[in-house]
């Protein structure tokens, strides 16, 4: 449960960072809320990650290179990845308020797409050796 709660945290702060992008560019670069998203989801899964490296998952390390395990991380978030985007998508494109706030649609995608994340994390890129 521990590892869980520290997971969540990293997820809470990719939160800030994740919403902080996506504002930042549909608002001041003009980007689309779709592309702004993909943009902004890569920058908060990065920010998971340095997360849970140090953090939830410190005494798991492998031999991999911090360039390998980025990777891992990366391709292992390709599943919250897709019902994170999808929750959000569907959102935004059915929802009047979501496309008004796409916060609210980058906290739902953001929940769905948590236990997917964690799995995959936790017995993919930071199993013990």
């Amino acid at each position: 449960m521990r590892r869980f709660g520290l997971f969540c945290i990293a997820g809470g702060l990719a939160f800030l960072v994740d919403a902080g992008v996506l504002y930042a560019l549909i608002t001041w670069m003009g980007t689309g809320p779709y592309v702004a998203r993909l943009v902004s989801f890569l920058c908060a899964v990065s920010t998971t990650w340095v997360f849970n490296r140090a953090i939830t998952f410190a005494d798991t390390r492998g031999s991999s290179s911090l360039w390998q395990e980025w990777v891992r991380y990366i391709i292992s978030q390709l599943g919250g990845l897709s019902v994170n985007y999808l929750v959000y998508a569907a959102l935004v494109w059915r929802v009047e308020m979501v496309r008004s706030y796409p916060v609210i649609g980058v906290a739902a995608g953001s929940i769905a797409g948590l236990t997917l994340n964690y799995t995959l994390a936790q017995w993919y890129v930071f199993k013990r050796k």
